[in-house]
Parts: structure tokens; sequence; C-alpha cells
């Protein structure tokens, strides 16, 4: 399972892909995806692992997806396009810090920001959408049957909230139906997880519990499929650079348990709709990753 990490340029997107993945990004503006696997912290797990001293434990994991800045020029391009359609979800991340040396266009407002990425992956759906039904009309002519006639129906209804800003993870679709658009991976309909990217400060353990209301995110994180959380790319950088026992140290200095990195994970774990299934033992403890709702017997296969 993927989650894509988008944003716009200079707020922080790629930095939160290297602490995140631990991987080697160069510098500079690149074209190019990177991809990266993080793993999914679990108390659990932990404590399993605590209580049988197996030679190995497995931690469920994520894979992210760096994508290069988004954008309307951007998401006319193949390569672009195609990387974002292939993950499960997005991380959207927003600019709420102030730094002169890191160039900004305008005020920061993430609100702002967030209404015209998802104005983009919009329009790009619904252009998307008016090819199809342009062929779909001329193959209906030929000859009508019930698959093409719901695919049309389903189409011309996604059309119609596309038109009036909505996007297509909010809109209300039966399984059969999900099954029928699948293939279409609209941008819009994905599950979206705003990561608000604050600036340091001596009450950071508050400013990050307070950032999605001091924002104005809550109405947008309680829509259907998204969510929002906060992040310090700043303080991040510094814990990543440490062992635990001094990022233990370093988070109690700012009143936190842990980092707004770890609560990111999880919630986009939380978001692609994964909850973790364990075996524990002498060999191995393991967190196995399942479906939302799966049944004991299913995840136990």
């Amino acid at each position: 399972m993927k989650t894509g990490i988008i944003g716009l340029p200079q707020v922080g997107k790629t930095s939160l892909f290297k602490i995140l993945t631990k991987a080697k990004v160069e510098g500079g503006h690149s074209r190019q995806e990177h991809i990266g696997v993080a793993r999914v912290p679990d108390d659990r797990l932990d404590k399993l692992s605590a209580l049988y001293s197996p030679k190995k434990t497995t931690y469920a994991s994520v894979e992210y997806v760096d994508v290069a800045a988004i954008g309307q020029e951007a998401l006319k391009e193949t390569a672009f396009l195609t990387s974002l359609r292939q993950v499960d979800a997005l991380i959207h991340v927003l600019r709420a810090f102030e730094d002169d040396a890191i160039p900004h266009v305008g005020s920061i407002d993430p609100l702002r920001d967030i209404k015209n990425v998802e104005f983009d992956l919009m329009v790009s759906d619904l252009t998307q959408i008016e090819k199809r039904l342009e062929r779909l009309e001329k193959d209906l002519k030929k000859g009508r049957t019930n698959d093409l006639e719901h695919e049309q129906a389903l189409l011309l209804r996604s059309k119609e909230a596309l038109e009036k800003e909505i996007p297509l993870r909010e809109l209300e679709m039966t399984n059969e139906e999900k099954k029928l658009i699948k293939g279409f991976m609209f941008l819009s309909q994905k599950p979206i997880l705003y990561a608000l990217n604050i600036g340091e400060s001596t009450t950071l353990g508050t400013d990050l519990e307070a950032a999605v209301s001091r924002w104005k995110l809550d109405e947008v994180a309680h829509r259907p499929n998204a969510g929002a959380t906060a992040i310090c790319g700043k303080v991040e950088a510094e814990l990543a650079e440490m062992d635990d026992e001094e990022a233990a140290e370093f988070l109690g200095s700012y009143g936190l348990n842990e980092s707004g990195l770890v609560r990111l994970i999880r919630k986009s774990y939380e978001l692609l709709g994964l909850i973790s299934f364990f075996t524990a033992g002498e060999d191995e403890c393991r967190a196995w990753t399942v479906p939302v709702g799966s049944k004991a017997p299913q995840a136990a296969g």
C-alpha cells in the first residue's frame, strides 16, 4: 500500500519524506519520484517483544512516494500523473511556518493551499471523465449493455460532483460502484491527510495540538476520507539524528511523549484503512497488515 506525499514548492515535503523513510535524496528540484518505507510504531508490538524476547521483531510498514511539487502544469505530465494515480492515499504537506530564508509566494495560508491543490486534482479528474464519457457515448450507440449504462450513470454523477467542486472521496458509492471506476484511479477520490508543517517554538507541544484549529482546518479534516495532523519538520530533522534516549529527553523538554512524525505515520496507516494483526513467539513477534474489519481467520490466513 502506497501513500503519496504532495505539496506546493517550499513546504518541506521532500524533507519530511527523507525523515520518514531515512532515504538519501539529493537536493534540487528534481521531477523524479522517490520511494521509501517507514515502519509503523506500535507500543503493543513493543510489549509483546519485551514479553517473548524473540530473535526478530517485525513492524508493519507504510510505503511513501515523494513526487515533484504539484500544480496544473505538473498534472499535465504523464510521468507525474502515473506516479500519483498509483498511490492509495495522499499526504498533503502544508506550509505553516515563517522562514525568510525559504522563499514563499504570498502569505502563509494552508486553507488556501488546500483549496488550490484540491481544485487542480478535481480538474484533472474532470478532464479524464469527460474524455471517457465521449467514448462511452460512441460505444452506447453501437450497442447498449448494463455495464456501459451503469458506468455512464456513475461518471455523470461524478462529473456533477466535481463541477460543484466536491472531491470524489466525498461521493457516496456502493462497493460495486467503487469497483466499476477503480481503474480510473481518480486523484480526488483518494483518502487525504493534511500535514501542517509548523515552526519551532518553546511551546511546541501546545502548538502542535492547536495547529489544526489555529489554521482553521477542523472542517476539512472532518470531511469523509480526510484527516489532519501537525508536525515540526525542523524538530523532526533534529530528532532523526538522536538515539532513543536523547530523543525522549528532547521531546520531554517540549512537553511531548512522542514526535509528530509518529502520529503522522500512524494516521497515514489508519487512512489507508489498515490495522495490525499480531503473532508472537520466541522466533518472531510480528505486526501483519490487514484491512480494517478483517475477521480473525482472514487475518490469520
